[in-house]
């Protein structure tokens, strides 16, 4: 483990942090193309109960100014050649049917307005992902093999389909149907893992806005996942974001694309209900 990890886990264990660790997110304005007000400080969602505040932020507020800038500009964002390529790959038939995704969905990926910022939701009794809806698309309508989880093919149409909702508040409903997987998503955000006995909580909701070193931590909201880290050089979907936290517990963590990360997708994704959605991001 390296010293920062050490410090990171020494700092959420005791809910201490170093003396000179506190930093609270920036005043900056995200305004992607000089045209596109992104609401990144809203009112905390009723439900948290106090729990971040009485405010919530997006995760670009934490992020360093160089960071922050590649956000700005879509020639500047990395994360839009895959989304160019996806563009590509949704008007491209493919699979034993001889169709593309655009063979539906004739009006292009704009139909998608919105569908991305009420993610993920029930349908048909099946708490459901983007990644779902992609695969099945495929599969049942097109004849064509599935895509991988986390591979860019997969991530660059999530971030497609997100990008049509790009400004739009995210608006998770967790009531009805949703209601018993919110309530998995939220036992399993508070619930310790792994040797180092850490939950998502100790980090975003107990530490948020404290600096360890170099890094800054947000309160963990994923309004802009699928997400490109710097870290990675590619994007990155919200599982594997999921799977690389509880690692690093020291935990056998859960599959991408398991029950147990779609209802922890439902449930920190309606943390940020207010937030706009900000598909593709860019983080580091």
């Amino acid at each position: 483990m390296n010293k920062f990890k050490a410090l990171l886990i020494g700092a959420c264990t005791a809910g201490l942090l170093p003396a000179a660790g506190v930093a609270g997110p920036d005043d900056d304005k995200l305004m992607v193309n000089d045209e596109l007000d992104l609401a990144t400080e809203v009112a905390a969602p009723a439900h948290l109960d106090g729990a971040l505040g009485s405010t919530i932020y997006s995760g670009w507020r934490f992020r360093t100014d160089e960071t922050q800038a590649l956000q700005l500009d879509d020639f500047d964002n990395p994360a839009m050649l895959t989304v160019d390529a996806a563009l590509d790959a949704f008007n491209t038939p493919d699979g034993s049917e001889g169709k593309s995704c655009a063979s539906c969905h004739t009006g292009g990926p704009e139909e998608f307005a919105g569908l991305s910022a009420s993610m993920p939701k029930v349908i048909d009794g099946k708490l459901v992902v983007m990644e779902d809806l992609i695969n099945s698309h495929r599969q049942e309508v097109m004849g064509a093999e599935p895509l991988k989880w986390s591979g860019q093919e997969m991530q660059g149409m999530v971030a497609l389909i997100g990008l049509q909702s790009r400004g739009m508040p995210v608006n998770v409903a967790i009531d009805g149907e949703a209601a018993p997987f919110w309530e998995q998503g939220k036992e399993m955000y508070y619930t310790r893992y792994g040797q180092l006995e850490l939950s998502c909580a100790n980090c975003h909701e107990d530490n948020w806005g404290n600096m360890i070193r170099a890094d800054h931590l947000s309160q963990g909201q994923i309004n802009g996942f699928p997400t490109y880290r710097l870290k990675q050089a590619q994007l990155i979907s919200r599982h594997n974001r999921f799977r690389g936290c509880i690692r690093d517990t020291r935990a056998e963590t859960f599959a991408e694309g398991s029950d147990e990360f779609r209802a922890l997708e439902l449930y920190v994704a309606s943390r940020g209900n207010g937030l706009s959605v900000e598909t593709p991001a860019v983080r580091q």
